[in-house]
């Protein structure tokens, strides 16, 4: 009796080991699963950015360190890779990629990796929410800034008010910058200039060139000496937008005032000068 009943415990024992290791696996393929949705699920335009496929995502931004120069270093081969794919000049892309990101440093940039500001219109991915025309607003969410770039060209190939500008030649920055607000891509008068200031003074023609093999133009930016104003910080502000709303960068905000990072407080005084 005493026999059996010592079998019947290496039985049970046994027994309880199997299922355990049965559960484990079990577990570790619906982790799996989860994550492979995930991946999947993240955004729409994932499927449609097969160029990108497979490749590293960009280390992390350090805000007291990028720079312009670093942006367009790490972004002009996207932007260059884009014009090829879908006419768009390179230089207008990375033009607004800048304003729109505030130099890469902007905090819808930083968390969602939007570098255009495109809204969740007809968007099933993952979301992030800003304060923009209107508090709390539905922003595109991306899982590599690439992305951004993608979506920021699918936005303008597909939509039949920006057909007028892939009729205009693809180096024509000016005639792009200019059709863009005319089709109502932004609502800022100041827009245009804004956009061909920065491809002028960072030589952003460059790239256009490079894709179309033909020689880069011999214009050479020279600034104005820039008029600095005042401006007290108000509720609400970011430096971002102070930024995009003086036609400069947080970049500039932040040499000019000594800033060591973002954070600005109400009542606070900032100095101010101009892209342009």
């Amino acid at each position: 009796m005493r026999i059996n009943r010592f079998f019947v415990l290496i039985f049970l024992a046994a027994f309880a080991v199997s299922c355990g290791s049965k559960k484990k696996v079990v577990t570790t393929k619906k982790d799996s699963n989860r994550e492979n949705t995930f991946t999947e699920s993240s955004n729409t335009a994932i499927e449609r950015v097969k160029p990108l496929d497979g490749e590293p995502m960009l280390p992390p931004v350090n805000p007291r360190l990028y720079t312009v120069e670093d942006y367009i270093r790490d972004f002009a081969a996207v932007a260059m890779e884009e014009m090829r794919l879908y006419n768009i000049p390179a230089s207008i892309t990375l033009a607004q990629g800048i304003l729109e990101s505030g130099g890469g440093k902007g905090d819808l940039t930083m968390r969602a990796n939007n570098h255009f500001g495109i809204k969740c219109h007809d968007w099933k991915g993952a979301r992030a929410y800003h304060d923009d025309d209107a508090r709390g607003e539905c922003f595109r969410k991306y899982k590599d800034a690439r992305y951004s770039y993608r979506d920021h060209s699918l936005f303008l190939t597909e939509r039949k008010r920006y057909a007028e500008l892939f009729e205009l030649d693809e180096d024509d920055y000016k005639g792009w910058a200019r059709g863009l607000r005319k089709a109502g891509y932004a609502t800022d008068r100041r827009y245009p200039d804004k956009l061909i200031s920065l491809i002028e003074r960072y030589r952003l023609y460059q790239f256009d060139a490079d894709v179309l093999k033909r020689p880069s133009p011999s214009y050479t930016y020279t600034p104005e000496s820039p008029e600095s104003v005042t401006y007290k910080v108000k509720k609400g502000d970011t430096l971002y937008r102070i930024a995009k709303q003086h036609n400069t960068t947080v970049e500039e905000l932040q040499r000019f005032n000594n800033l060591r990072d973002t954070n600005i407080s109400v009542g606070q005084m900032l100095v101010i000068i101009s892209v342009e």
